[in-house]
């Protein structure tokens, strides 16, 4: 099965949650679901679609989807577990017979299903990391600030999106401000063009260049991490720098990197409206098929203390131990 897309595409805009919780209309409509679909009642779920799914996804279509590539080579669901959020909706970790995979739901005003969608499945040992055991340093040299972190929603924004879950979004700042000059010039902000280095040895799993950096304030969605690096550990946790400068990246993908080894420069590419270094911890090669992970500091400086086994939150200034 590996390899293999299910998927039923969004076909109407999600709905957008700023809770943590499941919310009980979407508890509803996944135990409804689940019923439908173990009782191989696949015109029931058609009936749970809203028009335009209806349209986009006919009867026939919808029918000979769930046969052939669902249940077919997945079996029936033992459970679905409510998981958080991803692009707005609501993520169920589902568990068949044969495989893990993540449906999304999400529901209209009138709580008839607006968009379907099961990622690849998964095998039913498909690693979930927690945390990293690799120890790590902070990928700069400089004092740094964190703009996102920690593992509350009000500490950290990415906790909304399951695969960026514990994020960091991390910045320079002096005398409170992220730049000084003209705030539509990259070249004005304190981190732009900073090195980034390898925070541990590892391998170069994925590289992406060539994206321009924005204009500060402006965003690319369409090329959401920018210029990219993820670097994969010997013991296969991975981990994405996003956001990075055109033209900076030195590295290659299957080099080996050692700690401390110069990869990029700060940058202002993709969906980023300022200068600042996108990183986080995960368990696959691709952030959209990844559960993101803690991300722990071996040994730091946390606003002047040092700090060991530590992960940085919410408006921490932190800075490695020469």
């Amino acid at each position: 099965m590996k390899g293999i897309l299910y998927a039923l595409v969004f076909v109407a805009g999600l709905n957008s949650s700023f809770s943590q919780d499941e919310l009980g209309n979407y508890a509803v409509a996944s135990s409804q679901f689940m019923a439908l679909y173990n009782n191989a009642d696949y015109e029931g779920i058609f009936n749970l679609f809203d028009a335009d799914m209806k349209k986009a996804l006919p009867r026939e279509r919808t029918l000979r989807f769930f046969t052939q590539n669902v249940n077919n080579l997945m079996g029936n669901i033992q459970s679905m577990q409510f998981f958080g959020f991803k692009r707005g909706a609501h993520l169920y970790r589902t568990i068949f017979d044969n495989a893990v995979a993540d449906i999304l739901i999400s529901l209209n005003t009138k709580n008839e299903i607006s968009g379907l969608y099961i990622t690849p499945s998964k095998p039913l040992d498909f690693p979930l990391l927690e945390r990293n055991t690799t120890p790590m340093i902070l990928p700069f040299k400089e004092e740094w600030f964190v703009f996102w972190g920690g593992t509350t929603l009000e500490q950290n924004f990415h906790l909304r999106e399951i695969s960026q879950q514990y994020a960091y979004d991390l910045m320079m700042v002096a005398d409170g401000s992220s730049h000084k000059g003209d705030s539509k010039s990259n070249e004005s902000y304190l981190v732009f063009g900073k090195e980034i280095i390898a925070p541990c040895d590892a391998r170069v799993a994925k590289v992406i260049t060539g994206v321009p950096d924005n204009i500060p304030g402006e965003t690319n969605p369409d090329q959401l991490t920018g210029n990219t690096i993820v670097l994969e550990t010997p013991i296969g946790e991975y981990l994405l720098f996003a956001h990075l400068k055109k033209g900076s990246i030195l590295v290659e993908e299957g080099a080996d990197v050692l700690q401390g080894e110069p990869l990029a420069q700060c940058g202002n590419s993709g969906n980023s409206t300022e200068p600042h270094l996108h990183l986080s911890l995960q368990n696959d090669v691709e952030m959209f098929n990844s559960t993101g992970a803690r991300l722990y500091f071996d040994r730091i400086l946390v606003n002047g203390e040092v700090r060991e086994d530590y992960l940085p939150v919410k408006e921490d200034f932190i800075q490695n131990i020469n």
